[in-house]
């Protein structure tokens, strides 16, 4: 396959948030290193992880400029050198960016072991999801399974990747408490056959009170926590003595605040978890994850998509995700026209 020279990509140019901070250019196709592939990108996700990312606040500071973009699909049209690259040529994948530019973009270079096969019942617009979400789910499920937890709370519940783990709870028959942000979004939990008292709403009056009577009634000794900020401090106040709050995500943008003598007289802990460094999940772990993943793309681990907008149109896409993050993924696709 003749390759272009030369592709369309978003470059960030700052860690500020600014939408004016990213700008479509034209630069050269990279070329794949020993180990790696070059993937056609068919579509990309804006993830939350990406907005932190912009913002400087995501794991490391790449060095600027630099193409954003955490995850995608799309098919690998080159390999560097290695048998495993080769081997992967004309395949459709997920994958996930390496240490250099990342996914938003025609075209990207990434390590050949940063890429799952997708079977063919899978979509391209699917299969760009694949990776991030349903993975962590499958983690954090595994992580409860091991303590052996009756009932765990799980906060931004009406997310993608809360519906995971609503659909995923449900056939491992771990109890769920679900914490969203508005009424809406309990309904949305309710559909997919949370009960009625599982489902709190964190800006109503009697948030805590309820937190606290459904957290000791039904043992919650386990919680996972994409928000972080005070809401980290709640949970453990909430749960009964010896529980554990695991910090996966920092949506409200501030530090985790608690009271240390939940830490220190109630032998509470809070840890964090990265997909990148799953502990205490081993590599094999990580393998039997990717397996379960593919199997049920098509059901378990499905997102719904809001939107699919062209790389031009990165600005509005970006402001229609966070005004509507519960609503479905807005998807980056190179090869759809403004």
């Amino acid at each position: 396959m003749m390759l272009p020279q030369t592709m369309r990509a978003l470059e960030l140019r700052a860690y500020d948030g600014r939408p004016e901070s990213l700008a479509l250019i034209q630069k050269p196709v990279p070329r794949p290193g020993p180990g790696e592939v070059l993937v056609q990108i068919a579509a990309s996700p804006i993830n939350p992880s990406d907005v932190a990312s912009m913002r400087g606040l995501y794991s490391v500071r790449k060095p600027l400029p630099v193409v954003p973009g955490l995850e995608a699909s799309g098919v690998i049209v080159a390999a560097g050198s290695g048998l495993f690259p080769r081997l992967l040529v004309g395949k459709r994948v997920a994958c996930y960016a390496g240490a250099g530019d990342g996914a938003w973009a025609e075209y990207m270079a990434t390590p050949a072991m940063h890429c799952m096969p997708l079977p063919k019942t899978v979509t391209l617009d699917q299969g760009s999801m694949a990776i991030v979400n349903p993975l962590t789910a499958w983690c954090l499920l595994e992580i409860a399974r091991r303590g052996k937890h009756i009932t765990v709370v799980h906060t931004a519940a009406a997310s993608a990747l809360g519906k995971m783990v609503a659909r995923l709870a449900q056939r491992r028959r771990v109890h769920v408490i679900h914490i969203v942000r508005r009424p809406a979004q309990a309904e949305i939990l309710r559909t997919l056959g949370a009960d009625a008292d599982m489902v709190l709403d964190s800006s109503a009056p009697d948030f805590e009170e309820r937190l606290v009577d459904v957290c000791r009634r039904r043992r919650a000794t386990l919680a996972f926590d994409a928000v972080a900020g005070d809401m980290t401090g709640r949970l453990l106040d909430a749960m009964p003595p010896h529980s554990n709050v695991i910090v996966y995500g920092g949506l409200s943008q501030n530090e985790c605040r608690v009271d240390a003598r939940r830490l220190i007289f109630e032998g509470k802990r809070v840890e964090g978890f990265w997909l990148a460094h799953p502990a205490p999940l081993s590599r094999i772990d990580f393998f039997r994850a990717i397996a379960a993943v593919r199997s049920r793309l098509h059901d378990e681990y499905k997102t719904d998509v809001r939107r699919r907008v062209p790389l031009e149109a990165v600005t509005p896409g970006l402001e229609d995700y966070l005004a509507h993050m519960s609503e479905g993924k807005v998807l980056l696709v190179p090869s759809v026209a403004s």
